[in-house]
């Protein structure tokens, strides 16, 4: 379950920030999740969950954003995400599209507040 290694490392991501601010504490943070990163948003926030919980950074909380499929249409340039199984462009019914997103794992930010 690498879940629990996405888990730890946001913690120590977590760690050496509050240490270069030990004026404040971390209360969340927050990650975003592409739909085909291969990450199990459910078994992350458990394992997060257990991580945290007993330790110094208790009641830290966990908040994951669900990013979905992202494509570029190669004809026309227009971003969108797909609808179907099978995507084409919504403006111009090109099948020709590349994906730009929704594989993607990023700790997007971390929230604080003074001690």
């Amino acid at each position: 379950m690498h879940e629990l290694s996405i888990a730890g490392t946001i913690l120590e991501t977590v760690e050496a920030e509050a240490a270069r601010r030990p004026a404040m504490r971390v209360v969340k943070v927050g990650v975003r999740i592409g739909e085909l990163s291969g990450v199990n948003a459910e078994a992350l926030q458990f394992g997060f969950e257990a991580m945290v919980k007993g330790t110094h950074l208790d009641p830290l909380a966990l908040e994951i954003e669900q990013v979905p499929l992202r494509y570029r249409c190669s004809v026309c340039a227009h971003l969108f995400s797909a609808q179907d199984d099978i995507p084409r462009c919504p403006l111009c019914a090109s099948p020709e599209i590349l994906l730009v997103g929704g594989d993607d794992l990023h700790l997007a930010y971390l929230e604080v507040e003074d001690r």
